[in-house]
C-alpha cells in the first residue's frame, strides 16, 4: 500500500507539473521565410529590407524553409558561403531547412550538372557547422545524425510549450525519379546517377517519417499544445476550386505521399494543434487541406510561405492559452 501511495502521489505532482508547465508558458512570436534571395529575379537589392524586418520584429527566433538560389543558377560553393553569410546577419537565432535548388536540382545543366547527392553532402558538412542553430544569437538544437553525416540536417527544439521540427523534404518531388525520361531531361545526370538518388529518397523518406514520429512523441511527453513542421517541398494538396481533379495523386507528388500520410496518422493521434509549413511554391497561404476539400482534419493547418520574387515573411503569434494555438501575419516589406 505505501508503494502505491507514493506512486500515486508521484504521478499526481508530475501531472500538476506539467499542467504548471503548461499554464506558465506565455506568449511569442517566431518567423519564417525561405526561397531567396534569387539573383535572376534581383532579390540581392531587397534582401537587405526582408533581413532588417526580421531583425527590428520581436520574434524569438525564425525558421528559413529551404532555396538559398534560384532553381536555373550554378550549384558552386559560394552559393553556400553567402547563404551563411545571410543566415548570421540575423540577431536571432535561425534554424536552415534545406530547399531543392541547392542539392536536388544541381543536376540541371544550368546549375552546373553538378552530383545532387555529392552536394547534398555538402550541405551536411558546411551549413550545420555546430549543433546550435545559426544566426548571431544561437540556440542548441537536437539533430537526427551526427554533425556532417547523414540526416544531420533533421532539427528538433522546444520553446514556450511548443515542439518544431526541421525535416529535409525537398521539391522536384523529394528527389524521386520517375522515368528515365525525367532522370536525363537537360540533366547531366546518368542512369547510375538517378538509381542513386532514388536510393538516397527511399532512405531519407524513412528517416524523416521516423524523425517526425519521434517529435510527436516528444511533443505528447512534453505536454505540448502545438507542433510545428517544417519542410522546403509544396506536397500537394487536393485543390478545392478544381472538384474533377485530385491534384495530391498527381505523380509529380508521390515523392511526398507515404510522409504525408504518416503525417496525418500522428495528427490524429495528437490532440494539440499542428501547423505544417512548406515553401517551394512562392506564394503565402494558409488554409486546412487535409482529409481533402470536403473533409476536414481540423488540427491541421497548413502555412506556405513567401517566396522570390514576392521577398516577405511571416510572423507567427504563439499563445498556449488559445485553443488554435498559431496565429499568423504576413509581413509586408516595402
Amino acid at each position: 500500500m505505501l508503494h502505491k501511495s507514493v506512486l500515486l502521489i508521484t504521478m499526481t505532482l508530475l501531472v500538476t507539473l506539467g499542467a504548471q508547465a503548461q499554464t506558465a508558458a506565455k506568449p511569442f512570436s517566431f518567423g519564417l521565410w525561405g526561397d531567396m534571395p534569387y539573383k535572376k529575379a534581383g532579390d540581392d537589392a531587397k534582401l537587405p529590407a526582408v533581413l532588417q524586418s526580421i531583425n527590428r520584429s520581436d520574434i524569438a527566433f525564425s525558421m528559413y524553409d529551404g532555396d538559398i538560389k534560384d532553381g536555373s543558377s550554378k550549384c558552386t560553393d559560394d552559393v553556400y558561403a553567402d547563404a551563411l553569410k545571410m543566415f548570421n546577419t540575423l540577431v536571432k537565432p535561425v534554424v536552415y531547412v534545406p530547399g531543392d535548388n541547392e542539392w536536388t536540382d544541381c543536376h540541371r545543366t544550368n546549375n552546373g550538372g553538378y552530383d545532387g547527392l555529392e552536394r547534398l553532402s555538402y550541405i551536411r558538412k558546411v551549413m550545420f557547422p555546430t549543433s546550435n542553430s545559426l544566426g548571431q544569437t544561437t540556440m542548441a538544437l537536437e539533430h537526427q545524425g551526427k554533425l556532417g553525416e547523414k540526416f544531420v540536417e533533421n532539427t528538433r527544439f522546444a520553446h514556450g510549450g511548443v515542439v518544431f521540427v526541421g525535416i529535409n523534404q525537398p521539391g522536384s518531388n523529394n528527389n524521386l525519379i520517375m522515368s528515365e525520361k525525367e532522370c536525363k531531361y537537360k540533366s547531366a545526370r546518368d542512369n547510375a546517377q538517378c538509381d542513386a538518388s532514388n536510393a538516397e529518397y527511399l532512405e531519407r523518406d524513412g528517416a524523416n517519417v521516423a524523425w517526425m514520429q519521434a517529435s510527436f512523441a516528444a511533443a505528447k511527453a512534453q505536454n505540448a499544445v502545438g507542433i510545428v513542421v517544417v519542410t522546403q517541398g509544396d506536397p500537394g494538396f487536393d485543390w478545392p476550386e478544381t472538384e474533377e481533379v485530385d491534384e495530391s495523386t498527381d505523380p509529380a507528388f508521390s515523392g511526398f505521399r507515404h510522409f504525408m500520410s504518416k503525417l496525418v496518422e500522428q495528427t490524429e493521434q495528437y490532440t494539440g494543434q499542428v501547423l505544417f509549413v512548406h515553401g517551394d511554391t512562392h506564394f503565402f497561404k494558409l488554409d486546412k487541406p487535409l482529409y481533402s476539400p470536403t473533409k476536414l482534419l481540423p488540427n491541421f493547418t497548413r502555412l506556405q510561405t513567401f517566396g522570390s520574387p514576392s521577398l516577405h515573411w511571416v510572423r507567427v503569434v504563439v499563445d498556449p492559452a488559445s485553443a488554435n494555438v498559431f496565429s499568423v501575419h504576413p509581413v509586408i516589406v516595402k
